[in-house]
């Protein structure tokens, strides 16, 4: 059905806006280097339309425009300084031939569209790290939990594909509930993907991703409590090009991505097709069968660009992507397997073997309709549509014991539609308004597989549960009447099962406007607003107990089951809320090269449905107030980048997931924890000291923690403890040097260094169940060859140094946590070629 609504709504924008046909002219030209050379593959774009191409393998372009018209001209290479000029179309043939100029390398990622408008970094009154396809390719990154590493207040830990946490300036988002809406906005190509088990996707063909820290509301929605990542993906273009890389690494990984690109429709419709595998054995053994911490992913992406007239383009992008990675190793850090130890990074024996695992599938599709009114107003309608599905097999209690063996299988479809109007009057007014409606319906389903005998020795005697590697099986409830009554004796099954589901089903619509106004030549104003109405529908349903039970008899507190009460069906509510967010920045630019902004702004997270067994309640919606300023400079030619800036917050209704087993019965929800604040500070720099060689560096500061009491001045129960998953320093810094050796070859050197200070894992800061700083060296060399081709060898983890991910998990709310041991040294060679 949501389908057939975005085909009907994107179908119905085009009629709207397709404009009438006129008689058409052609432009064309040559593009050379001051010393007569061909430029393969340089940009050209007419301003203000949404015509544009690239030059041949002889340095030519051609593109069909109106007659008698006038057209501004931009004329790009990278490494080349930028031509425009303006040109009258005659009839039948227009020549107009350029030269480019060597430049200076200007620096990647300095140019953003966080605020729906091409700008400069140093032009927006926001916190942003933004980069490009050639710093990731560089990297090697398809992933972004290691992309994390160089952004400065941003961290990413991700357990398994289906479980990750996204963390901006100590802010976690990562429940899995379906009830509950995350604090991270993940963006893909304007169209949130924020829901945290479809929300992992890789990172190949990418053209830039942007991470914005700070309450980002008017920019990206509902779920931008605290910021937002944008994954902006390669569309198609008018030009025949294409890549292949192949590579093999330790651990028999795996590694095969590349693009085609090619015009179907000449200067009319452009296809491109991406395409990734990427697998890697486990590096935990599992001495019940298979490896653990592998991966295993397969995803295809299909783009076209329709030029539907000189002022109106369509591009609709479809993704596809299938995982089925082996298991997590949730390693018990109280029972060692047999023959082994308790360290997270040495083998495992987790029940179950291979049946561990994920597997999950996302797919959706998007359409961005783009319409210019004019040299100043234009139109932008995003349409789409998501889904995904996985099925997630975990050992809980991190042993051979079958005692805590859960599935996770969650569900989730989303439809979205979004207009927005943009207007650039550049002397003085500039901004967008327009409106969002948001739909999506998910399930999380959680089936606990139950060995009664093995979960008796947890409930009954927790250290007997493994002894010497060996599971513990009580066939019977101990025969002991002054203990256990007229149950004494009675026997336990060796299989059953118990099942609690959760539903999640919002409707949501916005209004919002953002606008800067330059008050004087120095200074602008911008402000920005989003109201929203959201219908927010919960549900919660726990399944009798499959088989009638004995050991259900020990937990009254579950009635017939032995971890959750029955629901008998399923328990719904419903609620209406109204909310509204904004911002209000001031930038001053010094001169060309510095400006300074301040930004106070509000964040939301949507109110919680909060249903278990045996009550309903409205969790308050999570606000956050921010206050922060900074500074930005671009010097050199833009060859130097410098940014700092400093940031409080303050909390209230904050919200976070507490895991319990009291009474007998197991709860895992959200719950209301008052009051915190955060303080922090950020630095990043980069300089291209040459033109094909450059530096970078970054520092995060947090100080984030519970206050002592909350808004009512009552004591919290988490006074003073410090945000999970949020170290207080953190640094990256890292080389890309390249030397000429002939006309054929050039030598390649790319060092990485990542630091990150202690990490508490929950909210509780339980010492154990902690992360002693580390730091992490990544190296990448090799070859380039001609311009074509390449050779690399990577390492990463050079040091191979030790460290875990996780700790506590489910495990720790039966007071036996489990620990995830970190990635080990990864080494490996990787082949590209260029066509």
């Amino acid at each position: 059905m949501q389908f057939k609504i975005f085909i009907t709504v994107l179908t119905s924008i085009c009629g709207m806006l397709i404009a009438s046909a006129q008689n058409t002219g052609t432009l064309k030209g040559t593009i050379k280097t001051e010393q007569g050379e061909p430029i393969i593959g340089s940009n050209v774009i007419i301003k203000n339309t949404n015509k544009g191409t690239t030059t041949d393998s002889d340095g030519t372009y051609e593109i069909k425009l109106l007659e008698g018209k006038t057209y501004s001209i931009e004329v790009s290479y990278l490494g080349y300084n930028t031509i425009q000029k303006n040109i009258f179309i005659k009839s039948n043939t227009t020549i107009l031939d350029f030269i480019l100029n060597e430049s200076s390398n200007m620096l990647e990622g300095i140019i953003v569209t966080s605020q729906k408008r091409e700008q400069k970094n140093k032009e927006v009154p926001i916190a942003i790290t933004s980069y490009g396809s050639e710093f990731i390719n560089n990297q090697g990154t398809f992933e972004y939990d290691a992309l994390s590493e160089y952004v400065p207040g941003f961290q990413v830990q991700i357990q398994s594909v289906n479980n990750p946490g996204v963390v901006i300036r100590g802010i976690t988002s990562d429940s899995g509930d379906s009830r509950v809406e995350p604090r991270v906005s993940i963006f893909q190509d304007g169209v949130s993907i924020s829901k945290s088990r479809g929300s992992v996707v890789e990172l190949y063909d990418i053209e830039r991703v942007e991470v914005l820290k700070g309450p980002q509301g008017t920019l990206f929605g509902r779920g931008a409590q605290i910021g937002a990542m944008h994954i902006i993906q390669n569309k198609a273009k008018n030009e025949n090009s294409g890549s292949v890389k192949l590579g093999y690494g330790n651990f028999n990984q795996f590694l095969a991505t590349g693009y085609a690109n090619t015009p179907l429709i000449a200067d009319k419709l452009f296809l491109r097709v991406a395409g990734i595998y990427n697998r890697r054995d486990g590096y935990i053994e599992n001495r019940s069968g298979g490896n653990l911490n592998g991966k295993e992913t397969l995803a295809f992406r299909t783009a076209l660009k329709y030029l539907i007239s000189d002022r109106t383009t369509l591009d609709v992008i479809a993704n596809w992507q299938q995982d089925t990675p082996p298991g997590t190793s949730f390693k018990s850090g109280t029972f060692a397997p047999l023959g082994g130890d308790l360290d997270p990074n040495t083998f495992a024996d987790l029940e179950r073997g291979r049946e561990l695992g994920v597997n999950r599938n996302v797919s959706g599709a998007t359409g961005i309709l783009k319409h210019n009114f004019n040299p100043v107003w234009d139109l932008t309608s995003t349409t789409a549509y998501r889904q995904f599905n996985s099925d997630e097999a975990f050992d809980a209690d991190g042993t051979a014991a079958p005692a805590l063996f859960f599935r996770e299988i969650a569900k989730g479809k989303q439809f979205s539609q979004e207009l927005r109007f943009n207007f650039d009057n550049s002397k003085k007014f500039r901004g967008f308004f327009g409106g969002n409606f948001f739909y999506e319906n998910g399930t999380q389903k959680v089936p606990f597989i139950i060995d009664e005998r093995s979960l008796a020795v947890l409930f009954l005697d927790t250290p007997k549960l493994v002894i010497n590697g060996i599971p513990t099986l009580l066939p019977t409830i101990p025969n002991d009447p002054d203990s256990f009554g007229p149950l004494a004796g009675a026997p336990l099954l060796d299989s059953n099962s118990e099942t609690f589901t959760n539903y999640g089903k919002n409707y949501s619509g916005d209004l919002f406007a953002d606008g800067s106004y330059d008050l004087t030549e120095k200074l602008s104003l911008t402000l920005g607003l989003r109201t929203t109405w959201e219908n927010i529908n919960a549900g919660f349903e726990v399944d009798d107990i499959e088989k009638k039970s004995n050991l259900a008899l020990l937990t009254p507190g579950s009635g017939t089951n032995i971890l959750n009460l029955p629901t008998n069906g399923k328990i719904q509510a419903s609620e209406n809320f109204l909310s509204a967010v904004g911002r209000l920045a001031l930038s001053y630019n010094i001169n060309q090269n510095i400006s300074l902004f301040g930004t106070t702004s509000k964040g939301r997270r949507p109110n919680v449905i909060n249903i278990s067994s045996t009550n309903t309640n409205v969790l308050s919606a999570e606000t956050v107030w921010s206050y922060e300023v900074g500074a930005k400079s671009l010097f050199l030619n833009n060859r130097l980048q410098f940014d700092a800036n400093a940031y409080v917050y303050d909390y209230s209704n904050f919200q976070t997931t507490i895991s319990k087993f009291e009474n007998g019965v197991l709860t895992s929800r959200p719950e209301d924890s008052g009051s915190a604040s955060s303080f922090g500070y950020e630095l990043a720099t980069q300089y291209a000291f040459t033109k094909n060689s450059s530096f970078f560096a970054n520092y995060g500061y947090i100080d984030a923690s519970f206050d002592e009491t909350d808004s009512n001045g009552n004591k919290q129960a988490l006074a003073g403890n410090k945000f999970r998953l949020t170290p207080k320093h953190s640094f990256s810094a890292g080389f890309n040097l390249n030397q000429k050796i002939n006309n054929s070859l050039k030598l390649f050197f790319r060092p990485t260094y990542t630091y990150k200070s202690k990490v508490f894992f929950e909210e509780t800061n339980l010492p154990k169940i902690s992360q002693d700083g580390y730091g992490i060296v990544n190296l990448r060399t090799g070859l380039n060859i001609g311009k074509k081709y390449e050779i690399t060898l990577f390492m990463n983890n050079l040091l191979d140094k030790k460290y875990i991910i996780d700790a506590g998990n489910t495990g720790g709310a039966f007071g036996i946590p489990t620990f995830i041991g970190g990635a080990p040294r990864f080494y490996g060679v990787q082949l590209r070629a260029d066509f």
